[in-house]
C-alpha cells in the first residue's frame, strides 16, 4: 500500500475535517453511569457516516425482507446484521451467524441443513440441528455468502422463497420461519456475469441492499473510533490514558486505513499498550509500512497484477472451484474478485484469446 503524497494527506484534511472533530488534547473523562443502552445505541458512527445506514435498517426491520450487506473487509457488516436483528421483531430470538467462506460444500449443506443418520460419510448422529432451525422464527446471518458453492445454492434459494429443506439424505421436509440476513465483501453481480454465483438467488438475496462504506469515506466517524477503543483497551489492559493529543488524532484522521475499522481497532490496541505518561502516543499510521514496502510498493503492485493475470490465464479466466485461479494464488474467491476489482484486472471477453 502506497504511502499517500503531503498534499493529498492536506486535501483530506482540508475536505473531510471540521472543527468539532477534535478536542484538543482534552482529557478523557469517564462517562456517567447510566442504564443500560440498546445494542444499536452503542454503534460508533450512528450521529455521522451511519446515520441514513441505521435509517434505512430502522425502515426494513419490521419486515420478513431478505437484506444483503456489501462492503469491504473490516468495515462492520456483522456489526450492522446485529444492529438490524436487534431492531426487528425478532431480536427475542436466536441471531444465528454461518460464515460460508470458511467450510467445504459438504459441511456447509450439513451445517445449515442438517445430517441425518447415514446420509453421508461421517453422520454419527440421528439428527443434528441445523442452523436453520436454530435460527428459526430467528435471524440467520450467512457471512461471506458469495463463498457458498454453486451445487448449495439451488438449496438455499428454496429455503429463501418456500421456507422449507430437506436434511442432507432425508426425504423428511422441515418447514421454518428464518429471516435471512447475507453479507459480503466481494462483487456478486460480477460474480454472476462470470457464472460464479447463481442470478435468480442473487435478486432473490438483494431484495433489500445495504451499502456500507469504507472508513476512508466516513473521515468524521474516525476521533470517535479512536476515542471508543482508546477507553475499551486502556479499561481492558489496566492502563488510565487521559489525552488523545490533537496532532495524533488528524495523523489517524489522514490515513486511509484499507483494512477499515478492523484495522484502525487494531492500530489503536498496539498504541495503547506502547503508551506512557497516561497520552495516547501511538506510531504513526504510515510508519507501519516496512521500509521496502514504502520504496518499492508501485514495483511491487506491478508484479502483484502480473501473478493475478498469469493465474487467471492458466485457469482460463475461470476464478472458483478447485481448478480456478482463486485456489492457485491461495486466495478465497472473493478476495481474488477485490483484489482484481483494485488492480484493474478485466476478465476477457473471449478468454481463449488471451
Amino acid at each position: 500500500m502506497s504511502t499517500e503524497s503531503n498534499s493529498v494527506m492536506q486535501a483530506s484534511l482540508t475536505t473531510a475535517m471540521s472543527p468539532h472533530l477534535f478536542r484538543a488534547d482534552e482529557p478523557m473523562t469517564r462517562k456517567p453511569e447510566r442504564a443500560e443502552a440498546s445494542f444499536v445505541d452503542t454503534i460508533v458512527g450512528r450521529r455521522g457516516g451511519l446515520r441514513s445506514i441505521l435509517s434505512q435498517l430502522k425502515a426494513v426491520a419490521p419486515t420478513n425482507a431478505t437484506v444483503l450487506i456489501t462492503g469491504e473487509t473490516g468495515t462492520g457488516k456483522a456489526v450492522i446484521a446485529r444492529a438490524l436483528h436487534e431492531l426487528s421483531p425478532r431480536r427475542t430470538r436466536n441471531l444465528v451467524k454461518v460464515n460460508c467462506a470458511t467450510m467445504p460444500a459438504g459441511l456447509l449443506d450439513s451445517e445449515l441443513f442438517g445430517p441425518v443418520r447415514g446420509g453421508f460419510t461421517g453422520a454419527i448422529t440421528s439428527h443434528t440441528t441445523s442452523r436453520f432451525t436454530l435460527a428459526d422464527r430467528g435471524t440467520l446471518l450467512l457471512d461471506e455468502i458469495g463463498d457458498i458453492p454453486l451445487e448449495l445454492q439451488p438449496k438455499l434459494l428454496r429455503v429463501l422463497q418456500d421456507r422449507e429443506f430437506e436434511a442432507v439424505g432425508s426425504a423428511r421436509t422441515t418447514r421454518v420461519d428464518v429471516r435471512v440476513i447475507a453479507a459480503t465483501s466481494g462483487d456478486l453481480l460480477q460474480m454472476v456475469q462470470d457464472c460464479e454465483f447463481r442470478e435468480d438467488l442473487y435478486y432473490r438475496l438483494n431484495s433489500f441492499p445495504v451499502i456500507l462504506p469504507p472508513l476512508r469515506e466516513r473521515k468524521q466517524d474516525i476521533p470517535e473510533f479512536v476515542r471508543h477503543f482508546v477507553e475499551q483497551f486502556a479499561s481492558a489492559t489496566g492502563k488510565v490514558i487521559e489525552i488523545i493529543p490533537e496532532e495524533t488524532l488528524r495523523a489517524i484522521v489522514s490515513h486511509s486505513w484499507p483494512g477499515n475499522v478492523r484495522e484502525l481497532q487494531n492500530y489503536v490496541e498496539r498504541g495503547v499498550i506502547l503508551s506512557k505518561g497516561g497520552v495516547f502516543r501511538p506510531e504513526p499510521p504510515w510508519e507501519r509500512q516496512t521500509p521496502l514496502l514504502k520504496s518499492t510498493s508501485s514495483t511491487l503492485e506491478h508484479t502483484v497484477r502480473e501473478q493475478v493475470r498469469a493465474a487467471c490465464r492458466r485457469a482460463n479466466w475461470k476464478l472458483g472451484g478447485s481448478d480456478g485461479a482463486a485456489v492457485r494464488l491461495g486466495l478465497k474467491r472473493t478476495t481474488l474478485f477485490y483484489m482484481m476489482k483494485r488492480l484493474g484486472i478485466k476478465r476477457p471477453c473471449d478468454p481463449e484469446q488471451h
